[in-house]
């Protein structure tokens, strides 16, 4: 058994190298056109059009979720069904408020023109570069956090699988490597967010 849980993790950690070199690819991306000369400021100036407080409050949200997540492996060690249940079904909650709160984010981008494309509105000072570098960026901003929040649905997903394992009882102390890996993949989830956040929302903070 104790083979058996080594392999999985190390199959695991190996799996999380491969999405960080997919996610890197954006960063790097993001980070070329960033390095620009008008990337810069351009970049920031399009980030004044994201919800700072929606993305703060989801950050919160992502931060919880890894404690509940936590507590539910924790609950997992020591053998408690309860608690089990009760920490992947919090889990599963949070995870589903980021989404929401994701989804609305999305909803006003469509309502006020801000998906790059034919009928995207620019109102910046920079009438040549503007238009194409705050494309760029809502470009890196859909893919980036639409790709995050895919891995959430996965991960919600596979918590919820969890949870109905867990509630017939089928984690011991001795068996819990389920929730561990799964737990490993949520907090990978947030990590990116947390770099996510940074990178999109607050570029521009100062200048609010």
């Amino acid at each position: 058994m104790e083979q058996q849980r080594e392999a999985s993790t190390i199959g695991m950690w190996l799996f999380l190298a491969t999405e960080i070199m997919f996610f890197g690819g954006l960063f790097t991306g993001y980070t070329v056109y960033r390095s620009m000369p008008a990337g810069a400021r351009i970049f920031a100036e399009a980030s004044h059009r994201l919800d700072v407080i929606l993305g703060a409050v989801n950050t919160g949200v992502l931060i919880c979720s890894s404690l509940t997540m936590v507590l539910a492996v924790y609950a997992a060690q020591v053998g408690s069904r309860k608690l089990q249940v009760a920490f992947l079904v919090l889990t599963i909650a949070l995870g589903s408020v980021f989404l929401g709160i994701k989804a609305k984010e999305y909803h006003d981008k469509f309502v006020h023109n801000e998906v790059p494309g034919y009928n995207f509105k620019y109102d910046g000072p920079d009438p040549v570069q503007g238009p194409k570098f705050e494309q760029m960026f809502f470009t890196f901003y859909f893919a980036m956090t639409g790709l995050h929040a895919l891995h959430m649905v996965i991960g919600i997903v596979l918590l919820t699988i969890l949870a109905v394992r867990a509630y017939k009882g089928a984690f011991t102390p001795e068996y819990h490597s389920p929730i561990e890996l799964t737990g490993l993949y949520w907090h990978f989830v947030d990590i990116v967010w947390i770099f996510l956040f940074p990178l999109l929302y607050l570029i521009g903070f100062h200048e609010r």
